[in-house]
């Protein structure tokens, strides 16, 4: 008994002395797509500034497959100590949806997955060919019911996050569309610009660049308000359509973290995430910084998770 008592003394120092030198070890910053894109766009100056602050190592590991399950799955086995982070959007619980209509298990569960932050939450914007007759989506709709079934949209593929929202403006409009997805965001644009679909729904940042040159035209927001990138478009729902969508992007680590580690790796992020360097880096690309710590991501996360599930089971199989 005496021993066991001493030996979970030690055991208990030793997670203290870990947490009071947090981090104690190169970090590990783990985007679970190819190079390019919103989570490199966040996960980039993250690192530069993690590494400023702690004076330790912690390089971007591209992790990509799977539609980010791959990256996403090696963070959720990582010792959880709080020093592999993983930057994703909401991909991350939609590949469990998709799994679950199709019986698959998923290489993850949520309950593996530590929310630490989030970082930002920029609408989609829809957007349209200049060829396509239409100002807004309400309009888009108008013209969808007189034609139904022939326009098409393109997205970065079944069940992605650009996918799932057009979706979710078929359903609300009572609309047929012809889906053809893509294998990424950059992919599903360039087939809009070359005028071989007419639509898409993609975040500000990655369309912005062609709105500007009048190569794409957009027509909706899918928040509740609209986004400074964009001023002059619409909300879905300023055009009573009732979608509420968002390109997240947010930061977790492995479940089961010390509460005193994963309080001092909370507090780092919010440096980090509140640094000039960071919010400028994401203002440069028209994301607007929307960091909000662990308790009111996980409200935000809840919320988004019940409308984008909801939306799965009704696209169904595919």
């Amino acid at each position: 008994m005496k021993r066991l008592l001493i030996a979970a003394a030690c055991a208990s120092v030793s997670l203290a002395a870990q947490a009071q030198t947090f981090p104690s070890k190169a970090m590990t910053v783990v985007v679970p797509n190819p190079p390019g894109g919103m989570n490199q766009i966040h996960a980039q100056p993250l690192s530069a500034i993690i590494e400023r602050l702690t004076k330790q190592p912690a390089p971007v590991v591209n992790r990509s497959g799977g539609t980010a399950a791959i990256g996403t799955a090696f963070v959720a086995n990582q010792p959880a100590d709080g020093h592999t982070l993983l930057v994703t959007t909401p991909n991350l619980y939609l590949v469990i949806e998709k799994d679950k209509l199709y019986g698959i298990k998923s290489p993850y569960t949520l309950a593996q997955i530590q929310p630490v932050a989030l970082m930002s939450a920029d609408p989609l914007v829809m957007v349209t060919h200049p060829s396509v007759p239409v100002k807004n989506a309400k309009e888009f709709a108008t013209l969808l019911k007189k034609k139904t079934g022939t326009y098409t949209f393109s997205s970065s593929g079944p069940y992605g996050i650009t996918h799932v929202p057009f979706e979710m403006f078929v359903d609300a409009v009572g609309i047929k569309m012809r889906h053809v997805p893509t294998t990424g965001g950059g992919p599903a644009i360039t087939q809009l610009l070359g005028g071989h679909v007419d639509a898409t729904a993609s975040g500000p940042a990655a369309v912005h660049p062609h709105i500007v040159t009048g190569k794409l035209k957009p027509i909706g927001v899918s928040g509740v308000k609209r986004h400074p990138a964009v001023p002059d478009v619409a909300t879905l729902k300023e055009q009573g359509i009732d979608i509420e969508a968002y390109l997240w992007v947010g930061l977790f680590t492995a479940a089961g973290i010390p509460d005193a580690t994963l309080n001092q790796l909370r507090d780092l992020v919010r440096k980090a995430a509140n640094d000039p360097q960071f919010i400028e880096a994401l203002k440069k690309v028209q994301v607007v910084p929307d960091y909000r710590d662990m308790a009111d991501f996980k409200t935000f996360f809840d919320a988004d998770y019940a409308r984008m599930a909801k939306a799965v089971q009704k696209i169904g199989k595919l």
